[in-house]
């Protein structure tokens, strides 16, 4: 979810007035994936990297963060959707960490669209931290390295029992990944939009998944071996 800032400044306002209209495009994004039943969506909310931005921008983020999910509670009810969190949590604030704890409790027993938000979350951290349980692990005696396979990796990934992703979309035109879900992207179909993120709505939404319903998915194989039934 990228260009609040970009936004803000071109409206000759501070950065954080950018990410606080960012929080209309996270609601109708998801809701506009729950009505269309959706079963997973992943929004990138706030990196590892983040943390080295102004204290100013962070401390307004976590309070922001704070805010927006107690009042975007009963819009979660409404649509049935599942909060969950992927990332460093134990290093948000002591505040922000137990409103997101609520609000995953609260959710639990939605069944719906899980709406997954990463946070304190870089792709280099889930992998480090991923190889460090395995190699725990093995030091243990609990496994050995010859058993370790793709889906031991994924097993300890934060991502975990969720399916990897089939559509990233990237907002405000920039051509890179920025350190998100590196390994579950390996197959992922990318769609990047000049659209900044506060301007994102739901037409936009279903822009990038009419493209995506246009890709051919090969996985590595020839495109008739793809097609065929």
């Amino acid at each position: 979810m990228d260009g609040n800032g970009r936004w803000a400044r071109a409206q000759g306002e501070q950065r954080v007035f950018g990410h606080h209209h960012g929080v209309r495009a996270v609601r109708e994004t998801a809701e506009g994936c729950a009505e269309l039943g959706i079963g997973y969506l992943t929004l990138y909310a706030f990196s590892t990297e983040n943390w080295n931005r102004p204290k100013s921008e962070v401390d307004a983020l976590m309070e922001l963060l704070v805010q927006t999910i107690g009042a975007e509670i009963k819009t979660l009810m409404d649509n049935n959707i599942q909060l969950l969190a992927i990332g460093d949590l134990d290093s948000l604030p002591a505040k922000c960490h137990a409103q997101l704890n609520e609000a995953i409790k609260i959710t639990s027993l939605n069944s719906g669209m899980k709406l997954i938000l990463a946070l304190s979350y870089s792709s280099r951290w889930e992998i480090t931290k991923a190889v460090r349980d395995i190699a725990h692990k093995i030091s243990e005696g609990k496994i050995s390295y010859e058993e370790i396979t793709e889906e031991t990796i994924h097993n300890h990934l934060c991502t975990a029992g969720f399916p990897d992703p089939e559509l990233m979309i990237r907002t405000s035109g920039e051509m890179r990944i920025s350190n998100f879900l590196l390994w579950q992207l390996a197959y992922t179909e990318l769609y990047i939009t000049p659209v900044l993120w506060p301007d994102f709505n739901r037409e936009e939404l279903y822009k990038a998944l009419i493209d995506f319903q246009k890709r051919e998915r090969r996985f590595g194989m020839t495109g008739e071996q793809a097609t065929t039934k």
